[in-house]
């Protein structure tokens, strides 16, 4: 008997609390989220939300546990600058225009406001996972290592948003370049992973680095008729190396390179490229400065030939750093995650294509790079990209448009649906430096998986993997990266690199237009046509698409 009175006790205080909360919903505008609730009602939203979680899921450790310049972090910083900065804003603070239409509101998700409510990190975790029911929260489909990044991202909110550095008022402020050594005093774990990249050492001077010269100078290759002595810069190690000589303030390659992959010299003359007929026929008369170095350089300036450095520094994709430097505020340095999507792959772009400036010469000289453009400028102003008929295949491009070359990222990337939907090429890759090939943020499938995965609104729409890709689970045939991304631009030699259309060419067009195709790049021994029959097999593939 005593249950059932205080059973009827709690029913009548949850209708009297009821009752109280419709009277305040009248009194505010009804179930409208234009107006503020009253702290009462917030009050009680956030105890019911509080009473969903459970004491296990409160006291989950969180496995990630960098600090803000972290690798793990760093994933989880894209991650919510691409599905959350939206609503809660880039310091967490939910000051957004979708955030402000939002009753509940988002919650503050900086780290004052987290440890002022007791916020555990298996908290977060819960609600990343599980969403909160009757608000905009969704339950996002992330792997559990993929949350605790965000969770561990969300900790670090605002010092790796920047929202608690000081901040300024009125116009920009001028800034000069001052060199990435300046950042590194700041961001040294960020510093240390780049210091190690291909970008922070694709030139180096031997007399610095005796180490750099990767050629072999002893072979007695008769190409060579220059001494690793003769060399003042050397360019590149990945695939090729060249050698650059000074005479007077600018730099002349040397008519040989050396071909890392199959270790052997080559001969070096450009005759292809838009520019060459504009200057003799003959290396060292074509001078680096306007031809290559000002993609090699931070901040090569056109009218003296000199540099603020050597090597694809901080300030190439951050523009100017000096007033950064001087009062740490976000304002005073350019975040290329904060851009919009095609300003934010102009950075990359700049460099990783292939076009000609607008303006045809600058003081009487051709220039093979965007002279003018800095971040976070219109790359287009000064730049267009290399243009190409369909049907035609010609020193840049395949007959379909595919890159031709190396260095074509960006033309190919423009051409994409990942660009069309807003991609950016650091959605991929962390050029501050990682463990994975090409600056990869994972391993390429785990990339790839990130966004798509089997019967994915953004595909393949397969049960499983090996349904689409009917090659063995863990094979070479069965990587996303094989079919999509086949290694057909070439860089030297035979040494090719690979597409970043994303668009699988079926061999068809191989019979066709003399395209190469994923499935024969790495079947070499069989035929187009071979290619085609199997394809023709698998029931489910459209043979619209496949070009049967």
């Amino acid at each position: 008997m005593r249950r059932a009175w205080i059973g009827l006790g709690v029913l009548a205080s949850i209708v009297a609390l009821s009752a109280a909360l419709l009277a305040r919903y009248a009194a505010n505008g009804g179930m409208t989220a234009r107006r503020r609730p009253s702290s009462f009602e917030a009050s009680v939203a956030g105890w019911l939300v509080d009473l969903g979680v459970g004491k296990a899921d409160r006291a989950r450790p969180n496995p990630v546990n960098g600090g803000p310049d972290s690798a793990d972090v760093s994933l989880g910083r894209d991650l919510y600058r691409a599905h959350c900065q939206a609503c809660h804003g880039a310091d967490g603070q939910g000051k957004t225009a979708a955030g402000e239409g939002l009753y509940p509101p988002p919650a503050d998700l900086r780290r004052a406001a987290l440890e002022a409510r007791k916020r555990t990190d298996g908290e977060l975790f819960y609600f990343v996972r599980n969403g909160v029911r009757d608000t905009g929260m969704p339950a996002w489909p992330w792997s559990d290592t993929q949350i605790w990044e965000v969770v561990a991202f969300v900790r670090q909110l605002p010092p790796s948003a920047g929202a608690e550095r000081p901040r300024r008022t009125g116009a920009p402020r001028p800034s000069a370049y001052v060199g990435s050594a300046a950042c590194g005093a700041c961001h040294a774990a960020i510093y240390e992973r780049w210091a190690k990249t291909p970008m922070a050492n694709v030139v180096r001077d031997p007399r610095e680095h005796p180490e750099a010269i990767v050629g072999d100078f002893a072979d007695g290759d008769p190409l060579v008729d220059f001494r690793p002595e003769d060399v003042a810069l050397v360019y590149g190690s990945l695939w090729k190396q060249r050698y650059f000589k000074k005479v007077g303030n600018d730099y002349f390659v040397f008519p040989a390179q050396w071909d890392v992959v199959h270790e052997k010299w080559r001969p070096y003359f450009a005759k292809d490229d838009w520019w060459a007929p504009l200057y003799p026929p003959d290396n060292f008369q074509r001078p680096t400065g306007p031809l290559c170095d000002g993609c090699h350089s931070v901040h090569y300036d056109v009218a003296t030939n000199t540099v603020t450095e050597w090597n694809v520094g901080c300030e190439r994709c951050h523009g100017p750093g000096g007033a950064h430097a001087k009062t740490g505020a976000a304002e005073d340095i350019v975040d290329p995650a904060r851009l919009g999507y095609v300003a934010a792959n102009d950075v990359c772009i700049q460099c990783h294509s292939q076009g000609r400036p607008v303006q045809s010469t600058i003081g009487g000289r051709a220039y093979d790079w965007p002279v003018g453009y800095e971040v976070p400028g219109r790359l287009s102003d000064v730049w267009r990209l290399e243009e190409h008929r369909l049907g035609e295949t010609t020193f840049t491009h395949f007959a379909d448009g595919t890159a031709h070359k190396n260095r074509m990222q960006g033309n190919d990337f423009v051409t994409s649906a990942m660009y069309t939907h807003r991609v950016t090429c650091f959605s991929c890759h962390d050029v501050h430096g990682t463990e994975h090939p090409a600056n990869l943020r994972k391993a390429a499938g785990d990339v790839c998986l990130d966004c798509h995965g089997p019967s994915s609104p953004n595909g393949p729409h397969a049960r499983t993997l090996e349904e689409h890709t009917h090659h063995e689970p863990g094979s070479e045939g069965s990587a996303c990266i094989a079919c999509h991304m086949p290694k057909i631009a070439q860089t030297i030699g035979d040494v090719n690199v690979r597409s970043h259309t994303f668009r699988f060419v079926p061999p068809s067009e191989t019979d066709r237009d003399h395209v190469p195709n994923a499935c024969n790049v790495c079947h070499a021994d069989r035929t187009a046509r071979w290619a085609t029959d199997a394809l023709a097999s698998w029931e489910e593939r459209s043979p619209w698409r496949a070009g049967m």
